[in-house]
Formats: structure tokens, sequence, C-alpha cells
């Protein structure tokens, strides 16, 4: 066979998906009319999607659907990717059904893109594309931005908290960083969501400490005193710490504060508490306390970096002058 000659769909092997667009049909020697007389009432061809065919009769599977979807954007690679319900599916998320039962798909494109939904296929144009991750062979939303383009659709705050516990619970994700791709969608303020966030980080805080905790076990480090606040004999609290030395004059934070919007000019919570806690951290510095902060993220994908760095602390407290007295209280 020429190299020039178009390749017939009989040679196709069995693997080969059975989801084609007008330009790969073409490539194969089927012309764009033979191609709509197969799609006629009683043909052997459908047309899911504008210029999208798939070459059998029946419903097709979930893998053909997400193809059409895919196929039916065009464009570049990375250019396209499933995001919602179907994303959090592919990503293994449980609380949300399966991809048989979904009837459509959110296909996140750049807003340059000159689209409309249609069947099976919601378009969501959006400013900042994420670099998609790759799930079961499909380029994916990363669970931040697909979690966020679900909840923009659900009014059912019981299904709401559900996915966003699942999305920290599942380790599909941070806390903070459903908090910031929700404010970045201008979602906070709904109250199916704004109901769930306290949840979400308390749950995401408890994982966190449990890792901390681990890491002390795996890295045969002594004991701590758990969940404490430090205060001065008499005087004002230094802050709370999720793990502190007191032989040693080491504190752990674990960072996964809420970021914050402002409730009005001139009345910027985030930076208030952020000035607070810098005054608090120099105060601990001043008494000779070593402060060590773990994020999260850190605990669960560097365990150990973050032994390391506690480690070396706790060893650098011999070459340390005596840290000032401070009063342990649990927290």
């Amino acid at each position: 066979m020429n190299p020039m000659t178009p390749r017939p769909l009989r040679e196709l092997t069995e693997t080969r998906r059975r989801v084609m667009t007008t330009q790969e049909l073409r490539e194969h020697g089927v012309s764009t009319a033979a191609a709509a007389r197969r799609c006629r009432p009683g043909g052997d061809w459908q047309m899911p999607l504008p210029g999208v065919f798939l070459l059998h009769p029946g419903p097709p599977t979930p893998e053909e659907m997400l193809h059409a979807v895919l196929s039916y954007t065009g464009g570049k690679p990375g250019e396209a990717m499933v995001s919602g319900l179907a994303g959090l599916a592919l990503h293994g998320f449980t609380a949300v059904p399966p991809l048989a039962a979904l009837n459509r798909v959110d296909v996140l494109v750049p807003r340059t893109r000159r689209l409309r939904s249609c069947g099976c296929a919601r378009i969501v144009r959006t400013h900042r594309l994420p670099r998609a991750v790759t799930r079961e062979g499909f380029p994916v939303a990363p669970a931040p931005r697909a979690l966020a383009d679900a909840v923009v659709r659900l009014a059912d705050p019981l299904a709401v908290r559900r996915l966003m516990s699942e999305a920290v619970r599942g380790g599909h994700t941070e806390p903070h960083a459903v908090v910031s791709e929700f404010t970045r969608a201008r979602l906070m303020a709904r109250p199916q969501v704004a109901g769930a966030i306290e949840t979400l980080m308390s749950e995401g805080r408890a994982i966190a400490e449990g890792r901390l905790m681990e890491l002390v076990r795996l890295g045969g480090l002594p004991d701590p005193c758990w969940n404490v606040e430090l205060w001065l004999p008499g005087g004002p609290s230094l802050g709370a710490v999720d793990a502190y030395w007191p032989d040693h004059a080491v504190a752990v934070r674990i960072e996964a504060r809420v970021p914050r919007q402002p409730t009005g000019p001139g009345n910027d919570t985030s930076t208030d508490a952020f000035s607070e806690d810098r005054l608090r951290q120099a105060s601990m510095e001043r008494l000779g306390i070593a402060l060590v902060h773990l994020t999260p993220r850190k605990l669960r994908e560097a365990v150990e970096q973050q032994i390391t760095a506690v480690r070396d602390a706790l060893l650098q407290a011999a070459t340390r002058d005596p840290a000032g007295y401070v009063v342990v209280l649990p927290r």
C-alpha cells in the first residue's frame, strides 16, 4: 500500500477506539457525506457531537463518551481537560455518580476558544487553564478545580460537604488548595460551601496532625507535648503549637490557615492575623525557642525531609543559649 493511500477502516485493530472525527475519517478514506449517510435512522453509526462519530449503533461506553467530548473540543494537547463530576470520578471520588451515570461531561477550555456546549459536552471556559493531570489515560483538571466546577452546579449542602470531605480524606488535595480555588471561583459566600469550610479545615488539620505524630514515630524522635499553647509567665500567650519539646525548646507548627477575604475597606483580617503570628514568632525566637514550620502538603509528600528538619532543630538545641522560661498548657 502506498504510504499516501488512506488506510481502510476495516484494518483498524480491535483496540482502536470507536470514536473518530471528520478529519480522522477522511484520513481513512471516508468522506463527510458517506459518514453522514451511515448516521441516518437505522444506520450503523451515530454522531453524538458535531464532527464526532461513534462507529457503532449502541450507546457509548463511558470511555467513548470522554473521547467524544475531548475530540469535539479539538485544539492542541493540554487545551482541553475533563472537569466537574466526570473529572472527580476519574480522580477516584466515590461520592460522585459513576461515569456511566453521567449524561454530560464538563470540559475545561481556554476562554478564547469559540465552542458551545452541545449534547453530552458542557464547555467551561477559563482565563486560567491549569496543568492537566492524567487519570485513566485522560487529561483531567486538578482535583481542586474539578471540585469547584462540580460544586458550582450543586445546591445540596450535604452533597457539597461529602465531596469536600472526600477531597481531603481521600488524599486528593489539601484544604488550603480547595479554599484558594473556591475563592478564585467566588464560591466561598455560597451557603452550601460556607457551611462545609470549617469541617473541611478541621478534617485537614486532624489528618496533618496524625501525619506529624507518624513522623515523630518513624524518625525515632523523642515524644513531645502535643497540641499545647505557650505562655509567658503571668503574661500574654505566645501562640499555639502542634508539638513542643520543652527540654530542647523546639516547637512545630502546622501552617494550615484558611485564607480570609477582607471584610471591608481598611479591615483586612487576614493581614491582621498574619501580623499577629509574626509578632508571636518573633517573641518565641527572642526567648530562644526554635519554631519549625511544616505544611500539610510537605507532611504528605516529603516525610523524610520533614523528619530531617525536626531532628536538626532538636540536635541544635545543645549549641543554643538556654531558652527563657515559658508555661506550657493544653490547647
